[in-house]
């Protein structure tokens, strides 16, 4: 069988109920990287896959907000427990990289699904792991995934080097503080969340300020309790000498 033959003989008919044969039970996988995106695309045209192939989808799993780059993640994590316990055989992902974006954690995606007798569809790549000559698509598409992947972390660091070189300022503005009265509001007595609520800061920054002036990293600040006292005895003691 040639591998074109084995890339698009998944254009089968679907089994029909009345014909007696047993649907395949699938999953889906879905996966956005940020928040703000939402998976009902890739839900919908996986879901539409299942019915064009026969599948029965028994289980769908997704990750809201989750970097493909993490080898763990709940959603993915779920669905390779449950394929352990066999509830499925085929897991039907809208793309290679929705699944991972390295080649070495896709593989052993692909690995962990053989063992189980598992089959894997990418409806995008329109590529499943029940060819003989899939091995090999799998590894040049994943490259390919992964190239792509680093060529767009390569502009975006790119665009940055360049911004800056223009003067444009990356990340978060330095945040304009009176840190020496910060410590001397600590020093006076305010607790460390009053102090963080009246300068709009957190309970962290508060203590790493008194450790550093504690250290005369923060310039001229007020004196801790402690020195105060020891020159007051000091004080003390040479009027009584005087006398």
């Amino acid at each position: 069988m040639c591998a074109m033959d084995t890339i698009q003989r998944h254009d089968r008919q679907p089994p029909s109920p009345l014909s007696g044969e047993r649907l395949l039970k699938a999953a889906i996988y879905v996966r956005v990287s940020t928040a703000d995106q939402h998976v009902e695309s890739q839900l919908y045209d996986l879901r539409e896959l299942a019915t064009q192939r026969g599948y029965e989808v028994v289980q769908e799993f997704r990750d809201s907000g989750v970097s493909g780059k993490r080898a763990r993640r709940p959603g993915l994590d779920a669905l390779i427990a449950e394929a352990r316990q066999r509830k499925f055989s085929v897991v039907l992902v809208a793309a290679f990289d929705r699944v991972a974006r390295s080649v070495k954690h896709f593989l052993q995606l692909m690995d962990e699904f053989d063992s189980l007798g598992v089959v894997f569809v990418s409806r995008r790549e329109n590529v499943d792991t029940s060819g003989a000559m899939v091995r090999l698509f799998l590894t040049l598409i994943g490259s390919i995934a992964e190239l792509e992947s680093d060529l767009i972390r390569e502009r975006v660091l790119a665009g940055m080097r360049r911004a800056k070189l223009d003067g444009v300022r990356i990340g978060r503005a330095p945040m304009n503080l009176d840190r020496a009265a910060i410590v001397r509001d600590r020093l006076n007595g305010m607790t460390l969340t009053a102090v963080a609520k009246k300068w709009g800061i957190s309970r962290s920054l508060v203590c790493k300020l008194v450790k550093g002036s504690r250290r005369g990293e923060e310039g001229s600040v007020l004196p801790t309790a402690s020195l105060v006292d020891s020159v007051h005895v000091m004080q003390s003691s040479s009027a009584g000498a005087r006398w």
